[in-house]
């Protein structure tokens, strides 16, 4: 089964965040709210490696089994 949905990287192009953040604008969520999504993305992102590819968006990145 091929899920193209799941991510595999941390990159994400500059297209994609703006897309992202055109979507949420406007939302109203509670204090607890934002909290356990923070919470709960800060767990989730732990999980995800950097790409080994270079990519000009992101500052840290791996290349050949370490950090440049």
């Amino acid at each position: 089964m091929n899920n193209q949905s799941k991510r595999r990287y941390r990159n994400v192009s500059a297209e994609t965040k703006q897309k992202i953040s055109n979507t949420m604008k406007g939302r109203v969520m509670s204090p607890e709210t934002k909290r356990r999504i923070s919470q709960s993305m800060l767990k989730y992102w732990q999980t995800i490696p950097y790409s080994p590819f270079e990519d000009s968006d992101n500052k840290t990145k791996e290349k050949e089994g370490g950090k440049i």
